[in-house]
């Protein structure tokens, strides 16, 4: 009994061995910077292969040394395999040489050439190492400071989208939807709504010139100066005046903010607005069907100090609905060049009219999306729906 239970502990325990074995990975020849699980075993098949003809060259030739050639194979092994494999390889090439080559040499003439050319190879291999170790190391410090920065651009646009509104506006008679999409990480792009009393609310767009963190940073100086003016008059021509002196301060000359700030009375069924060099606003009119163009009536703001800006005005009516937006949507491009253009909004704002101002607004960026799928939004893309409920309208 005690012979069959000995060998019956044997067998399991041969029978773990075998599987720990199977189990085991087998090393990889390739170094851990370029090692993939796919033909993992091919670079070093290619450099055993070239020390062999380098070998069979060296035998066939006898009247010079071929020794040198072996710099070729050793140098591809010290780019792909381990350090410990390129420096094994040296003396397999001196071997080799060693042993192929027909010419009669001295045998202390013999050793010196062989040691000579073992410090030239690993001389060799050392140095291409050192370059390699040198550009990995270069490699991986660019990838941080990469991370770096995009966590820093990640946390400036957490702080732009601070400057967005977070809720919808609850003034009677007015449905009130609106989102931005920026192109990239950072946006140049702006929209608020600020609401006056129980029946009236200013509602602002805005678009800084240019793109990238510059024209976020002047969008960031926008958003405040304007969330800052809550605090002051509502006078819509001042608060274009002071915003046009605060951002001619903070700019650089070269970049300016078209913005459109409109005021929207639900009682009087009024809306004034000032439009500074920014897209035309689109009104639908319900009674006509139409779509009217809300013009610019002045220059950007942050371009001259002297910022003359007209007050226009229209009435409105049941069922009305206006749209304001930016031009990354009526400048986004299909693969063709062609643009999006106000005359496809127009287009959307006359047959989608009846949606609600949630939905109109999912519809416009939706088609524009869709319209430049290929080639995606050049540019931050804004859009704001305004729908006059006025006793109940749908």
């Amino acid at each position: 009994m005690s012979d069959v239970m000995h060998s019956t502990v044997r067998e399991l325990r041969l029978g773990r061995l075998g599987d720990q074995e199977r189990t085991l990975p087998l090393p990889r020849p390739r170094r851990k910077e370029v090692a993939s699980n796919e033909e993992r075993w091919l670079p070093l098949g290619l450099v055993l292969g070239a020390i062999a003809a380098v070998a069979y060259a060296d035998h066939l030739v006898a009247s010079i040394s071929l020794a040198y050639l072996y710099i070729l194979p050793l140098g591809i092994s010290a780019i792909f395999l381990r350090e410990a494999i390129s420096y094994g390889l040296i003396p397999v090439c001196i071997l080799l040489h060693d042993y192929y080559s027909l010419r009669r040499v001295n045998p202390g003439l013999r050793i010196f050439h062989n040691l000579s050319a073992m410090f030239c190879f690993a001389f060799v291999v050392w140095v291409i190492q050192r370059y390699i170790r040198q550009r990995e190391e270069l490699a991986k410090t660019v990838q941080r400071q990469r991370d770096a920065l995009l966590q820093d651009v990640e946390l400036a646009a957490q702080v732009q989208r601070m400057f967005l509104p977070l809720g919808k506006p609850a003034i009677a008679g007015l449905e009130i939807a609106g989102m931005m999409q920026p192109a990239k990480g950072l946006s140049g792009d702006y929209y608020d709504y600020i609401p006056i009393d129980a029946h009236t609310i200013q509602i602002v767009i805005a678009d800084v010139s240019g793109k990238g963190v510059s024209a976020a940073l002047l969008m960031s100086a926008t958003a405040a100066a304007t969330q800052l003016e809550a605090n002051h008059e509502r006078n819509m021509l001042g608060i274009v005046g002071r915003l046009n002196a605060g951002i001619l301060s903070v700019s650089d000359g070269e970049h300016y903010v078209t913005l459109l700030l409109a005021e929207i009375d639900a009682h009087k069924r009024t809306l004034n607005y000032v439009n500074c060099g920014h897209n035309p606003a689109l009104l639908f009119r319900s009674e006509t069907g139409k779509v009217t163009r809300l013009d610019s009536s002045c220059a950007p703001i942050g371009i001259s100090a002297e910022e003359i800006c007209d007050l226009a005005s229209a009435d409105l009516g049941a069922g009305d609905v206006l749209v304001l937006y930016t031009d990354g949507v009526t400048e986004a491009q299909n693969a063709l060049g062609e643009e999006f253009g106000t005359e496809r909004l127009s287009a959307l704002l006359e047959h989608g009219f009846a949606l609600s101002a949630e939905s109109l607004m999912t519809t416009i960026f939706n088609s524009a999306s869709d319209f430049c799928n290929q080639v995606g939004f050049a540019d931050d893309a804004t859009i704001l729906v305004v729908k006059c409920n006025f006793d109940g309208s749908m």
